[in-house]
């Protein structure tokens, strides 16, 4: 369920796009087949299964600014996020890959707004249509 790499998050940058609130900015991009698997007719019906399974969750990078704090209040404020996208999952549109970007007044803002915030800026990614994300 995590973003890890470098070439993850620079193809959310580079193909996603963005929208924004108070507290954060968030860049998504939908997920996409992988070009091994699209080698081959046989080999697409084989895989497309499997892949549907993986695209049933979406995959979550958390970017922190060093601006932000010291390594204590970073950690903290990626402590919070992460709490927030697992109390709301379900809530969650998936089959997207999204980088969260927060801004300076979260470390300091009490919990329940930040959630609330966060899971309305989520929401609003589902109605993105599916065409928009895939303009490669």
């Amino acid at each position: 369920m995590r973003l890890l790499k470098r070439v993850e998050f620079e193809a959310v940058y580079g193909a996603g796009q963005r929208r924004s609130s108070p507290q954060f900015s968030v860049f998504f991009r939908a997920q996409t087949a992988l070009p091994k698997e699209a080698i081959g007719g046989e080999l697409l019906r084989e895989d497309s299964s499997a892949k549907t399974l993986e695209v049933n969750t979406s995959r979550f990078g958390i970017s922190v600014k060093k601006a932000l704090g010291g390594a204590v209040v970073r950690n903290r404020i990626r402590r919070r996020i992460r709490e927030i996208l697992r109390r709301n999952r379900t809530e969650i549109p998936t089959g997207w890959d999204i980088v969260i970007h927060p801004r300076t007044t979260v470390a300091q803002a009490p919990f329940a707004p930040l959630e609330t915030e966060l899971v309305r800026l989520l929401r609003s990614i589902q109605n993105t249509g599916r065409n928009t994300g895939l303009k490669t």
